[in-house]
């Protein structure tokens, strides 16, 4: 694979690993045990606070918990594929080995699979 897309394709996703720590961080903490897993910060209900209040709370708690997921997961997977640039592995696919296509990697820099093991 040529040096100058995974340079490029590295950039890429080093910004997008800051975007997601970011939007992850405006709801989320990142777990100190457990670095890599992160979890939506539950409702800190205040004594002045109204039972309608608390439920709107809890229901937006909820509605994070599934966006907090999806954007941990693909920072996870950005995370495994620029520790496999460093190791040297990045581009290859996990399932047959064989190189993963340029145009699915500019797609999807973070995939682990090409198109023929993904079907």
């Amino acid at each position: 694979m040529k040096k100058e897309l995974i340079e490029k394709l590295k950039d890429r996703m080093k910004k997008e690993k800051n975007s997601l720590e970011e939007m992850l961080g405006e709801f989320a903490k990142e777990s100190k045990i457990n670095p890599g897993d992160w979890d939506t910060k539950f409702p800190n209900f205040k004594a002045e606070g109204t039972t309608d209040e608390e439920a709107d709370e809890v229901e937006e708690y909820n509605s994070l918990l599934p966006i907090e997921r999806v954007l941990e997961v693909k920072l996870q997977n950005i995370n495994t594929a620029l520790d496999k640039i460093k190791s040297g592995e990045y581009g290859k696919c996990e399932k047959c080995d064989k190189e993963i296509a340029e145009n699915r990697l500019n797609l999807i820099p973070e995939t682990k699979v090409c198109i023929d093991c993904k079907k």
